[in-house]
């Protein structure tokens, strides 16, 4: 339900000065080193077509599907049918292919972790002169990869996979509007329709393996129409599809490296009993059905997030994932090692471009997939990558949160004693979490006398500009809340 206003006009200095000054508080770098810019641009140069241990595979039209002008492209996608269900060719950036672990550009990038996201710019984890164009896979370029080959059964089941260095060439750069545009008008290529239908299968085992996974709209700050507007944005079908893709080969990856006892897993503890109980009394609370012979897995994963009361009780459930990280491993597989919203074990290795540990997890499993050592200096980097990652992730949390409540202040800056429609979403002794569909709005009241899933009205009472925080009141207080 986005909003209907533009936030600010595009050329409203107050809006790129606020941006920058969030930069500025959380030290976000702004531009590279003159020496790393300098180290990237030789590396840069570099040509791989005569690389002997380099399979040529520009044969295989891949795409790449992507947020609309995105320029670090991490992925490019194929398949095809087979008798027994279908082969997916997954193709990765090669950033070891440009950066050495000793390069002033490694460095930079361990010290930053991840690409850095704001609405009006980014904070790249490589330079331009790598990240969006020679280790970028952009169409009609041939590009050194990672190449995924990946079986799946018809049902969707994982079979055998193997990783090998190639050089690829991707055929076209969809957005995800139009890789969606195209499969519902039936005018794709068969690989792209293949999407929708490994996807699907991929979708059913995860039920099959009971993993979760919450649909809940993201709340987000676009540029629209030569402004930015606030919205809840809701994924298109496209892109869970194509994020199958990468749990499909982050799963496989796991598996390799679990089975060769070296490598970077991305994990997340099994809820406890004590949590489930409180979710199950949060459902009771919100005259949500839970039999108890449902797991937590199938009564979350059949939620609507369209409808306020159980959209409360995902946000309820969002809280168990916030226990994910990352754990590296050498010699001697951790005890917690699997991820389990996924329901199984997992690595990130599909965006290289923009988080660190995934250059180093797939130089882990190319070497366990040719039967080689993983290289000491990969080896020698995994203690520090969990912690590299876990800070970047972070300040990209404390990034998303200070830009949003900065929009909010705009948007909302003419509009005190203003009376809204809200609904409960998350409630406890200290305050009462509320979301504002028009405009998109997250916010906080005192938590008397609401419940969690209602709907609400409140009043704008003041904004605290430097805070870049909004004060609301509940309108016509009621009885004190069911306490979950």
């Amino acid at each position: 339900m986005p909003s209907s206003r533009l936030v600010y006009a595009l050329a409203d200095a107050a809006v790129a000065e606020g941006l920058q000054a969030i930069r500025h508080e959380l030290h976000i770098a702004d531009g590279f080193d003159p020496m790393v810019l300098a180290s990237a641009a030789d590396a840069a140069t570099r040509r791989f077509e005569s690389e002997t241990d380099r399979i040529d595979a520009t044969e295989i039209p891949f795409v790449t599907i992507d947020p609309a002008g995105s320029t670090d492209l991490d992925q490019a996608y194929h398949a095809e049918r087979t008798p027994t269900g279908y082969r997916v060719h997954y193709a990765i950036a090669d950033v070891a292919a440009f950066v050495s672990l000793d390069s002033p550009v490694a460095a930079e990038a361990l010290a930053r972790g991840v690409t850095l996201y704001a609405p009006d710019r980014r904070a790249p984890l490589y330079p331009p002169a790598i990240g969006e164009d020679a280790a970028s896979l952009l169409p009609g370029r041939a590009r050194p990869a990672l190449m995924w080959t990946i079986a799946v059964a018809t049902d969707g089941e994982l079979g055998e996979a193997r990783v090998e260095r190639a050089l690829i060439t991707s055929r076209e750069q969809l957005s995800y509007d139009e890789a969606q545009a195209r499969i519902d008008a039936a005018t794709a290529a068969e690989p792209l329709m293949l999407l929708r239908e490994i996807g699907l299968a991929r979708l059913a085992q995860e039920v099959v393996r009971g993993a979760v996974s919450l649909a809940l709209p993201e709340q987000q700050l676009d540029r629209v129409d030569g402004g930015y507007k606030l919205r809840f944005r809701a994924t298109q079908p496209v892109e869970q599809w194509n994020a199958q893709i990468s749990l499909l080969t982050g799963i496989a990856a796991a598996g390799i490296m679990v089975r060769g006892q070296v490598g970077l897993l991305r994990t997340l503890p099994e809820p406890t009993d004590d949590t489930v109980a409180t979710l199950r009394r949060a459902a009771r609370a919100l005259r949500i059905d839970w039999p108890a012979s449902m797991t937590y897995a199938e009564r979350i994963r059949s939620l609507d997030p369209t409808d306020p009361r159980q959209g409360a009780l995902m946000h309820q459930a969002a809280r168990l994932f916030r226990g994910a990280g990352y754990v590296a491993f050498d010699g001697k597989v951790p005890p917690q090692a699997t991820h389990s919203a996924i329901a199984s074990v997992y690595a990130h290795v599909t965006a290289p471009l923009r988080r660190i540990g995934d250059r180093y997890a797939n130089e882990v499993v190319v070497a366990l997939c040719a039967g080689r050592p993983v290289p000491g200096d990969v080896r020698t980097a995994l203690p520090a990558l969990p912690g590299a990652l876990g800070r970047g992730q972070q300040r990209q949390g404390a990034l998303d949160r200070a830009a949003i409540d900065f929009a909010e202040t705009l948007e909302m800056r003419d509009r005190v004693g203003e009376t809204l429609e809200a609904v409960v979403v998350n409630l406890d002794e200290r305050r009462a979490v509320i979301e504002i569909p028009d405009p998109a709005i997250v916010s906080e009241i005192d938590p008397r006398g609401v419940a969690l899933g209602e709907r609400v009205r409140v009043r704008l009472v003041a904004i605290d500009r430097n805070g870049r925080l909004l004060r609301f009141e509940h309108v016509d207080r009621g009885e004190p809340p069911v306490t979950v």
